[in-house]
């Protein structure tokens, strides 16, 4: 019984990670909304701003005018956005030791030390990780 909540206590471990590797780029998340939407952004939300809300909102509001295909995929377009976002966001938690230690940064300004932290030696795997889901490496 305890080797069990063992393996299932690592398997949960994994979990977040395993979702976090599934980011995808920005420019993949914009390309996939241009195929999905293009002709939706063109007629309805001209000169709005791609990596806003407004965007998002944009689309709802005019949902009874889209194609079934953007109905279907833009959502993800927007979810793949903010996976991204969240995965950057990690950086700061996952290489605090690796900022401060080896490249003398700050985690307050994370994006400084990300050329340091992909040539540095010595990073963590969770690290390395991190900033490579977030696209960093």
């Amino acid at each position: 019984m305890f080797r069990g909540g063992i393996v299932l206590f690592a398997a949960l471990l994994a979990v977040p990670s395993l979702a976090a590797a599934e980011t995808m780029s920005f420019g993949d998340a914009a390309a996939m909304l241009a195929k999905n939407c293009a002709a939706e952004i063109t007629a309805n939300c001209r000169g709005v701003n791609l990596y806003t809300d407004r965007m998002k909102e944009c689309l709802s509001r005019n949902q009874d005018v889209a194609s079934p295909q953007c109905k279907a995929n833009y959502l993800a377009s927007f979810e793949a956005i903010q996976k991204r976002i969240a995965a950057r966001v990690t950086v700061a938690n996952a290489c605090t030791r690796e900022i401060v230690k080896i490249c003398g940064g700050s985690t307050k300004e994370t994006s400084r030390s990300v050329p340091c932290l992909i040539t540095a030696q010595g990073v963590s795997r969770n690290c390395t990780q991190a900033m490579v889901d977030a696209g960093y490496k």
